[in-house]
């Protein structure tokens, strides 16, 4: 944290009065994400271990940054602390521009604006900035090859398949895998991948989209972008509307390069499949072996696009493994429970006193956690608080202004 303040002072030449941090560990990058500031300037600042990553994040926003694309500027750097300092782009995110504003399927025309916007600056990412992007600073690696694509399917049947209990023929399964391969390989591979293009790592300030986290990207295929934002799982977009977007992209795509249009959708949901694939070892790996439960309330959301390309796409190869690998999916009581113990989830919240013993435990499961918060700041001991509750405004001002606060929130949420 000291380093953070250091290159804050020494960008902004003034220290900064409040550090917050912002994601602990919820999320799957391992991260440190902190938001620092004073009254006139503010910044986020990284803290990351992993030195080849922060490279590539560090020299791909400054190369996107020529290019005039929207990305956050960096102020300050410490790669030997894994530290550094970049632009504050603000609290929201595309997801969350999404979430506040639908009604199920039916999505608000600004939230279908800015989605438009945003596939209209994918080409330029993919083609334009790519023409001299220095792919040696690649992490973990430098194209999305047969290696790569090897790692994500792996990823999905070890981390997915196996530990959700879904029966699967392995050496079929490896067949299928093979005859999926070739396929994505057999599309130009020449572009810039930004791999992780969601709609969470989407920000948007005064209505117009800011793009983070593509420290992963690679070269590729131009489909596997536009796949990963059109099938987000919690995105949940209607079909009609991804249709729409698809069709925007490829006339801005149009404008790039000479773009055979069926050729491009020859090939289009094979990529759908894969980027689901990833995600899906994702959720696994995260969910099910690390055992961190928010990562699984993205699965039903995710059998959801599958139920869909079942009906309504057929590859260009056979995949029947791979087919009743998703079929077992669809049928499993242990994955549709999910989307069950998501809506059904309760909190209870107790105040005691450990002289007294524990509050009974009425759900057989342990109880779940207990979180010791004597050292946090008590506002019944303020006279102004005292006839206030934790659900009233001031109380919440007060304990969101306390950096202690924040800190002990990071730690709970990292679990």
């Amino acid at each position: 944290m000291d380093i953070l303040k250091k290159l804050f002072e020494q960008h902004f030449h003034t220290p900064p009065e409040r550090i917050v941090p912002l994601q602990g560990d919820l999320g799957g990058s391992g991260r440190k994400i902190i938001r620092l500031a004073n009254e006139k300037d503010r910044a986020i600042g990284i803290l990351y271990g992993i030195r080849e990553e922060n490279i590539a994040f560090l020299e791909f926003s400054k190369h996107f940054r020529r290019h005039g694309l929207p990305v956050p500027e960096i102020y300050a750097e410490d790669l030997s602390h894994g530290a550094y300092l970049e632009e504050d782009l603000g609290d929201t995110t595309l997801f969350e521009f999404l979430s506040k504003n639908r009604t199920g399927e039916s999505i608000a025309p600004r939230v279908v604006d800015a989605y438009r916007k945003v596939v209209a600056v994918l080409p330029r990412f993919q083609v334009e900035a790519s023409r001299d992007l220095n792919y040696k600073v690649c992490y973990p690696i430098a194209s999305f090859d047969r290696q790569s694509i090897a790692w994500d399917l792996n990823y999905f049947k070890y981390y997915f398949l196996r530990l959700a209990g879904v029966p699967f023929n392995e050496q079929a399964l490896e067949d299928d895998f093979s005859r999926l391969t070739e396929l994505l390989l057999s599309v130009p591979r020449d572009y810039f991948l930004y791999r992780d293009f969601q709609s969470r790592n989407i920000m948007l300030r005064n209505g117009d989209p800011f793009f983070v986290d593509y420290q992963g990207g690679r070269k590729g295929a131009l489909q596997y972008d536009i796949a990963s934002l059109l099938y987000d799982a919690k995105a949940d977009l209607p079909p009609e509307l991804r249709q729409q977007l698809l069709d925007h992209y490829l006339d801005t795509l149009a404008g790039f390069i000479k773009l055979d249009r069926a050729a491009f959708m020859h090939h289009f949901y094979a990529y759908v499949y894969i980027r689901i694939l990833q995600a899906l070892g994702a959720y696994g790996f995260r969910g099910f072996y690390e055992r961190k439960a928010h990562f699984l309330q993205s699965v039903p959301y995710a059998l959801k696009n599958l139920r869909w390309l079942l009906h309504h796409v057929r590859l260009p190869v056979p995949l029947p493994a791979l087919m009743d690998a998703f079929k077992g999916m669809l049928a499993s009581e242990k994955l549709q429970g999910l989307a069950t113990d998501a809506d059904n989830l309760v909190v209870r919240i107790f105040s005691f006193s450990f002289h007294h013993g524990l509050p009974k435990d009425e759900s057989g499961n342990g109880g779940g956690f207990i979180f010791d918060g004597r050292s946090l700041p008590n506002p019944g001991r303020e006279e102004r608080f005292k006839t206030l509750t934790g659900k009233d405004s001031p109380v919440i001002d007060y304990l969101n202004q306390q950096e202690s606060v924040h800190q002990f929130l990071a730690s709970v949420y990292s679990l």
